[in-house]
């Protein structure tokens, strides 16, 4: 039963192994983001500055970093993948709005890629992985008003992530280190797969156009 109902929501690549939403899938993902938005800003009760218009870009940067996180450019065997770019999606909400709309989309997001991939060994692993290092991509938001803030909160925030991912790697998955330091092995395997991603997104950034059209889209963000 189990079999049918993910079959009904996802395709399998039978070469790659990778799988890929349906139309009900896509429709269903599109329910669960509105569902953890409706959730989570419910926390935020009474803040004034949580509009529709902030609930609305949250969403497509979420969206954005599902889609990015499906067609991966390389998946690592015991986890981790480098991506195009689902990071900077979540640190860019951190960058419009802020730190706790930055963490609450983080955090959603953590859920809802342990949804579509999950992984748990532990109660407190998942939670390490997902909507706590998720959560941290939103402390971009501590630069938001910051020149070059972009930059900035966007390796603050990736930091952040990759310390969570060092701290599960030392504590639940010491036993794939080969007779290796258990922390230098952990440093050094998270990093393959985000520093590189981190590196080609902060190239991109350093680009003067492309800070200009992110500041052209903040400004759009935040008007009304």
């Amino acid at each position: 039963m189990l079999k049918n109902l993910f079959d009904f929501f996802f395709v399998t690549d039978a070469e790659s192994g990778s799988f890929y939403p349906t139309t009900a899938g896509n429709i269903a993902l599109l329910i669960v983001i509105a569902l953890l938005f409706v959730a989570l800003l419910a926390l935020s009760k009474g803040n004034k500055k949580i509009n529709v218009k902030q609930i609305a870009f949250s969403a497509v940067a979420m969206t954005m970093a599902v889609v990015t996180s499906i067609y991966t450019v390389y998946e690592f065997p015991f986890g981790g993948s480098i991506t195009l770019f689902r990071m900077f999606f979540i640190c860019f909400i951190g960058y419009l709005y802020g730190t706790k709309a930055g963490i609450i989309t983080g955090v959603a997001y953590g859920i809802l890629d342990f949804i579509l991939k999950p992984y748990a060994i532990t109660i407190i692993q998942p939670l390490l992985d997902y909507p706590i290092a998720f959560g941290c991509l939103g402390l971009s938001g501590l630069f938001s008003k910051s020149k070059y803030g972009i930059i900035k909160g966007y390796i603050v925030g990736v930091a952040g992530r990759y310390i969570c991912h060092v701290l599960t790697g030392v504590i639940y998955f010491h036993e794939y280190a080969g007779g290796k330091n258990p922390l230098i092995y952990s440093l050094t395997y998270n990093a393959s797969y985000i520093v590189p991603e981190a590196v080609l997104t902060v190239l991109l950034l350093l680009i003067p156009a492309v800070r200009q059209g992110l500041t052209e889209v903040k400004k759009m963000a935040l008007e009304g």
